[in-house]
């Protein structure tokens, strides 16, 4: 797993995570959301190991970031942070892992 890994600012568009020439571009739309961890895993074993990149950059309510050292076959998941007020539609919860379809 690659610890000190270069982040750059990223696009909005496309949604999910695209290939590109400089590298992979995660877009994850979150409108509610106050917080957004990108997470890298080594493995698929339930003791993967875990590196979360805190996403900063937000545009029209979608968090974005390029990595231009990842590239194709990366395991990856998200961490939403946010209100979780079920009764509003809000169900914001860190512990889990938001899975790009």
């Amino acid at each position: 797993m690659i610890k000190n890994l270069e982040i750059w600012r990223g696009d909005p568009y496309p949604l999910g995570a695209t290939l590109t020439d400089e590298g992979v571009n995660f877009a994850l739309y979150a409108e509610n959301a106050i917080a957004v961890e990108l997470c890298l895993f080594d493995s698929l074993e339930p003791i993967a190991t875990e590196l979360r990149i805190p996403v900063t950059e937000q545009t029209d309510q979608t968090w974005h970031v390029l990595l231009p050292e990842i590239g194709p076959g990366q395991l990856y998941g998200y961490r939403v942070h946010g209100v979780y007020e079920p009764a509003r539609g809000l169900r914001f919860n860190p512990s889990k892992i938001v899975l790009d379809p």
